[in-house]
């Protein structure tokens, strides 16, 4: 009844669901950001200073934040609000239809989406970490070995992850090794820190991007090394990220001659080290890689993380591919899906 009604009251008031999404938009980035000034804030949202201090304004009077010298944080009543806030936005989007859509359409057993559209909006980047890092505490079991690899998304799944230690002798592995820029981002940092906050240990893999097919099979034959690639062959949980093949050649520094035979094969995703065309085929493999795809199919529950419109034809090969069982990502990314399919 109470959704009926909500329901009626967007059908006669629909600018109201714009402006609840406005007002979830802006104390979802001070939660994530807090401590953080306005100025700073306006600039995140790419919305005007004037609008943000009335909204602002509103929040202090209605308690949702406080305002110190530091910047601005969202209260404990403010936290509740943007959970209910939350799961509003979610049932009156139809985001669980959505859901429904996608895993029937193609034959995946979960989709988790979130409302909103990572290239609009940064916070939403967090908040596909934050379900993504609920969902995995809840398929973590004792003796788990999990694998993963690096990225952005990945990072804040394993940043937002609650403290734990309910489970015991849970191993997080790198999914493969890299060393370089942004270590933040880099696998063996991100399972670190994941390890740390579930109570578990970790093992690092120390094979840099870009290394020669003789160099990397050398380093795989060093009895550490050795060790440590069969223990991820075992994991029985796999969490990875997805990137545009556009994007992640130039990233990885890939040389021009290969770039433009990439270009050619139609390759549309990167995700753990292969480059997929739209039919979900791998067409090509990075020389630092530790999982192949038949380990990869072996894994029991296999985890991607990835938001954003710009991303969804690079998300379908990967689904397209079989190497997924549960998607979690943004509504932009889900309909932009759908919408290929549908054409």
């Amino acid at each position: 009844m109470k959704k009926d009604l909500l329901s009626l009251q967007l059908k006669i008031i629909p600018e109201m669901l714009e402006l609840l999404e406005k007002r979830y938009q802006i104390l979802k980035n001070i939660y994530y950001n807090q401590p953080i000034g306005r100025r700073i804030l306006s600039s995140k949202l790419n919305m005007g200073e004037r609008i943000v201090r009335s909204e602002i304004s509103f929040m202090k009077e209605q308690g949702l934040i406080d305002i110190t010298a530091y910047g601005m944080r969202v209260t404990k009543s403010g936290k509740e609000i943007l959970e209910n806030l939350t799961d509003f936005i979610y049932q009156m989007k139809g985001l669980g239809e959505l859901e429904e859509k996608i895993i029937k359409k193609l034959d995946i057993s979960k989709a988790i989406i979130v409302p909103g559209n990572v290239d609009e909006d940064g916070s939403i980047l967090k908040e596909i970490g934050r379900v993504a890092s609920s969902f995995l505490k809840s398929v973590v079991k004792n003796n788990s070995i999990i694998a993963i690899t690096g990225g952005s998304t990945t990072a804040e799944v394993a940043n937002l992850m609650s403290q734990s230690s309910g489970k015991s002798d849970i191993m997080v592995i790198p999914a493969r090794g890299g060393l370089g820029r942004e270590v933040e981002k880099q696998a063996n940092n991100i399972a670190a820190v994941l390890a740390k906050k579930l109570g578990g240990n970790y093992r690092l893999l120390h094979i840099p991007d870009n290394l020669s097919k003789e160099a990397v099979e050398a380093l795989l034959n060093e009895p550490e090394i050795k060790g440590i690639v069969e223990l991820l062959k075992k994991a029985d949980i796999f969490l990875y990220g997805i990137g545009r093949a556009d994007e992640m050649m130039r990233y990885r520094n890939l040389p021009a001659e290969l770039i433009e035979d990439l270009e050619e094969m139609g390759v549309v995703s990167e995700a753990f080290g292969y480059y997929f065309n739209i039919k979900g085929e791998p067409v090509y493999a990075t020389s630092s890689i530790c999982l192949t795809v038949k380990d990869i199919a072996k894994i029991g529950t296999k985890i991607a993380v990835a938001g954003g419109r710009k991303k969804a034809e690079a998300i379908l090969s990967v689904l397209k591919s079989g190497m997924m069982d549960v998607l979690i990502t943004d509504e932009a990314a889900a309909r932009g899906i759908l919408n290929i399919l549908d054409h």
